[in-house]
């Protein structure tokens, strides 16, 4: 008996719809774009269950004629093509022959069709590539279909189905695209007897954007338009202020046919890189009308891929049609005049509630020489300080750091906006003094500094007070291997932690710190032994709220900060089901949200020890995160916490900001509270050294 064998028609066509009919959304795919090839100005899509147990497509389109009816489910059977020949030049979106053949052999299909000549329509049903019912019956003009129970007759493609909410969200994902694809046609979305989006078909593409993707981004859109003799570009870019952390919303459409192409990513992304951060993603909804001679479709069945024979010059005329659109627009963000009032968190002890404080900071605005009711914050120093208000602090009120800063405004430098949130500073370069003698911020005579022993002694009183000096950390017993010669250069190590040899970042090595000064306003210089180490301030307070953050997710220690007023945002169908999944992740991390009506989420509170990093972009980027598949979709990863971590830089005191010596004492006891205190989160350097040794090299008095 012959080993090779031919296969039976039956299983031919279910290896072969493989190929078409990958999931539930490339069934509603190919049904919709059959439909807009029809000529179809209405099309309503219904699904249940996330399409695994019922699609329905119907359109009013030409319909079937009932001698077609039959033909239209036999492979490579179309009414788009008639040779070879039409492949170069096709117009239409679907072609190959292969769609209802395919859908039929792995699925419970019913097809309702009627010409607008006919008289009646007709009910044709196939179940497994098997015919089962036609007939004739009465129904509109047009065309309905309705596939139930996908997979049904092939149980091991079915099982590597996701969830019915995610097949959903493919699903809506598609519909979104579709709508955007085309404007002239009325659309209408169904799943479990919801409607989840609509079009009015009036051929308006930014009303359809603004009924997509919401008010934020609709108003953040530039136009782009260029007609040539071979291409026709039409559509609209977001401004730089529009990005996510993946390419979803990056769309761009070939002849009404939405595609990927590495070389108009490509062109997008490069005239974006100067305007956008590292790993963030624009918005754009490009159309491209190009002769279809110039293109060819026929690269794979889901047909998302395209061969362009001109194209380096579809990425020239991509890249500059949108680098002019973005360099021919202002891009200064606009801020609102007056300070948001849940903005304003003073680092102060006792403070009311920020609902107390906003109506407290109301009332002094509308009523400034009213006294009664007004709030002075308590200082938490003994020593009377000058106090400004803060905004957003950079450094949790509750933390060592801030408390020991609580009462440093008087010999603070000005650090323009974040520092003084931070430190309480003052403007200017250093702050006059208190009393008539001319002294630095620690107390100490012009001209001369502190070492971290004498500042302690002159301010015993205060630590016996507990202002949170008094705090005992236990010394580094073992050397940290980071495996680097410059841990060895640092010589922060040692095999036994004595007073006479004990490691920089210790409390032994504390007192005897001699803060000498801060160098082009970035670095910090400090002497121990025979030592000069220097500390680059925005490196050491990244990673000192890089670990916070960790260690309050790894101890589920986070607070909620509430906003007022709350933060309103408009989410996408698919950026709203990944919110109601990880709902309780979300929550457990301080966020609180509820839904506002439409596409309309209102942030009541987010999490408090996230400082200065702005709320909204914040929880766009847990979404963005949490919708990936390639993370698991966990915000337990290591990669979401590295994101939040990442974002966290932004929060850390910048380079080119002053500040006084009791911060930078702060700064450096709260290094020494952590694990790896020597190198940012980046993997930067916090710390470096030069010894006594090479400095007498470099003056010559060693040869």
């Amino acid at each position: 008996m012959s080993l090779i064998q031919v296969l039976d028609e039956s299983t031919i066509n279910q290896i072969a719809a493989g190929e078409v009919v990958e999931r539930p959304s490339a069934v509603v795919k190919e049904l919709i774009e059959n439909a807009v090839d029809a000529g179809a100005t209405a099309i309503t899509a219904e699904i249940k269950e996330g399409g695994l147990s019922f699609i329905r497509i119907t359109d009013n389109g030409c319909g079937i004629a009932k001698e077609d009816v039959p033909l239209a489910f036999l492979r490579h059977a179309t009414s788009k093509i008639r040779s070879a020949q039409d492949l170069l030049s096709v117009t239409s979106l679907g072609f190959r022959g292969e769609a209802l053949s395919s859908i039929s052999a792995v699925a419970q299909v019913e097809l309702i069709t009627k010409t607008p000549t006919a008289l009646n329509g007709f009910r044709y049903i196939i179940e497994g590539g098997e015919e089962k019912t036609f007939e004739e019956i009465g129904s509109p003009a047009g065309t309905t279909i309705i596939v139930r129970n996908i997979f049904y007759n092939t149980p091991a493609r079915r099982k590597f189905l996701k969830s019915a909410m995610t097949e959903a969200n493919y699903i809506s994902d598609l519909m979104e695209r579709l709508i955007v694809s085309h404007p002239n046609v009325a659309f209408k979305f169904i799943a479990n007897n919801q409607v989840k989006l609509q079009s009015s078909g009036n051929n308006s593409t930014r009303d359809i954007l603004y009924s997509i993707y919401g008010r934020d981004i609709s108003r953040e859109l530039l136009p782009v338009e260029l007609d040539t003799e071979d291409v026709k570009v039409t559509g609209f870019i977001g401004k730089p202020t529009i990005t996510r952390g993946n390419r979803n919303f990056e769309n761009y459409f070939i002849n009404g046919r939405y595609i990927k192409s590495n070389i108009i990513t490509k062109a997008i992304e490069e005239a974006y890189k100067p305007f956008l951060m590292q790993h963030k993603y624009p918005f754009t909804s490009i159309y491209f009308e190009i002769d279809p001679s110039h293109i060819d479709v026929n690269v794979h069945p889901q047909k998302l891929e395209i061969r362009l024979n001109n194209g380096e010059a579809i990425y020239q005329l991509t890249y500059n049609l949108i680098r002019n659109a973005l360099l021919g627009k202002e891009m200064i963000p606009k801020v609102a005049l007056t300070p948001q009032p849940e903005e304003k968190k003073p680092v102060t002890a006792g403070m009311p509630e920020p609902f107390e404080q906003n109506r407290r900071n109301s009332l002094a605005y509308h009523y400034p020489d009213r006294k009664e009711g007004a709030y002075t914050p308590h200082k938490v120093a003994e020593k009377p300080t000058d106090y400004i208000t803060a905004t957003k602090p950079l450094i949790n009120p509750a933390s060592p750091l801030s408390e020991a800063l609580a009462g440093a405004g008087k010999g603070a430098f000005d650090n323009h906006r974040t520092m003084q949130e931070a430190y309480g500073s003052t403007p200017g370069n250093m702050a006059a003094p208190a009393s008539g003698a001319d002294k630095n911020g620690s107390g100490a005579p012009a001209g001369s500094h502190q070492s971290f022993g004498e500042y302690k002694e002159a301010h015993k009183e205060e630590y016996k007070s507990g202002d949170g000096a008094n705090n005992k950390l236990e010394p580094l017993q073992q050397p940290m291997d980071v495996g680097s010669e410059k841990a060895e250069q640092l010589k922060l190590f040692s095999e036994e932690t004595t007073q006479e040899n004990a490691p920089f970042l210790s409390e032994q090595a504390a007192r005897e710190h001699r803060i000498i000064g801060q160098v082009f306003s970035t670095y910090w210089l400090v002497e121990y032994k025979k030592e000069l180490y220097i500390i680059d301030q925005h490196a050491a307070h990244e990673k000192v709220l890089y670990e916070k953050l960790m260690r309050a997710s790894r101890e589920k220690t986070f607070s909620s900060q509430q906003l007022l007023p709350p933060i309103v945002l408009s989410l996408t169908l698919k950026e709203q089901e990944i919110l109601h999944k990880h709902e309780a992740v979300l929550s457990s991390i301080g966020y609180e949200f509820e839904h506002f009506g439409g596409k309309e989420y209102s942030v009541r509170a987010v999490p408090a020890d996230l400082f200065s990093i702005s709320e909204k972009e914040l929880l766009l980027e847990f979404i963005d995160a949490l919708g990936d598949e390639a993370t698991g979709g966990s915000l337990a990863s290591v990669s979401i916490l590295e994101r939040a971590a990442s974002l966290s830089c932004k929060a850390a005191v910048k380079a080119n900001h002053a500040f006084s010596f009791e911060e930078a004492t702060a700064l450096i006891n709260e290094l020494l509270t952590l694990e790896n205190p020597y190198h940012c989160p980046h993997g930067r350097p916090v710390i470096v050294s030069m010894s006594q040794y090479e400095l007498e090299r470099k003056f010559k008095r060693i040869l």
